[in-house]
């Protein structure tokens, strides 16, 4: 097996040069997320330092408790950044969504660890950590495409969630259009992903595993498994958002709660 080649410093902040060609695009086109796109790629290196440094720690220490504790706490940041993405308050969907993000995870881990590869130890930190972060970075990028669609439409369509409940409809017979165009717009760009790897792109799981020296069969098939995880996972944590927040967005008449987005 070839050693696997090392990125300098000086090597990856050369790396960084690509971005003057997008910046100075922003630049000409006067679109102003200049400042956005320093402060993210700052915040990136910073995060990924970080990482990089306690997952040496945790992998090495390999306590059940500390990884749910830290899988736990990229559930909450994924609850919070959707709410904000999302624009919606956080006083009525914080339970909701950190509630779904809690049963995705606990059912795709418990299958794909437990009875698909068959772990001895489940919690396993090289297993656990990076497969339940890969299916929640997925679900939060998906959710809050899906979230923002529903409770936009619901917004702006009133009238129309109005009139069908008052024709007879149940509540969930008359939010039926709008779970399904959510849902639609939530997944469709997954779906699309789906139908082309292999042939448009290499998926960075399997390409991360070819460089590190995994066979390319080997790579394929968990590329494969992540690949099912992640779409089951956002299908699920974005149904299931749905919903759980349901319950928080309606009274006790079916009628919209005000003040569901920020202002």
């Amino acid at each position: 097996m070839k050693e696997i080649v090392d990125i300098g410093i000086g090597s990856l902040a050369l790396g960084f040069l690509l971005m003057v060609i997008p910046i100075a695009g922003f630049i000409y086109f006067k679109v102003k997320i200049v400042k956005e796109t320093v402060i993210a790629l700052i915040r990136m290196v910073i995060q990924l330092s970080l990482v990089a440094f306690y997952l040496e720690y945790i992998f090495a220490w390999n306590n059940a408790w500390v990884n749910v504790i830290w899988v736990c706490v990229m559930i909450l940041v994924g609850t919070f950044t959707t709410i904000k993405r999302a624009g919606l308050t956080y006083r009525f969907f914080i339970l909701p969504f950190a509630i779904s993000g809690f049963i995705s995870i606990l059912i795709l881990d418990a299958f794909f660890l437990g009875f698909v590869i068959h772990l001895d130890y489940v919690f396993d930190a090289r297993y656990f950590i990076p497969i339940s972060g890969m299916v929640l970075g997925n679900a939060l990028n998906h959710n809050i495409v899906g979230i923002s669609n529903y409770f936009g439409r619901l917004t702006k369509e009133q009238d129309l969630y109005y009139f069908l409940l008052v024709n007879g409809n149940s509540r969930k017979n008359s939010l039926a259009p709008f779970i399904r165009s959510a849902i639609k717009s939530g997944l469709n760009p997954l779906i699309a992903t789906m139908s082309v790897i292999g042939l448009i792109s290499l998926p960075g799981m399997m390409t991360g595993q070819i460089l590190g020296g995994s066979s390319p069969m080997v790579a394929i098939k968990y590329q494969i498994l992540i690949m099912l995880a992640i779409f089951v996972g956002c299908s699920l944590n974005l149904m299931l958002s749905i919903l759980l927040a349901n319950r928080f967005a309606f009274d006790s008449f079916g009628r919209i709660k005000a003040n569901l987005f920020k202002k």
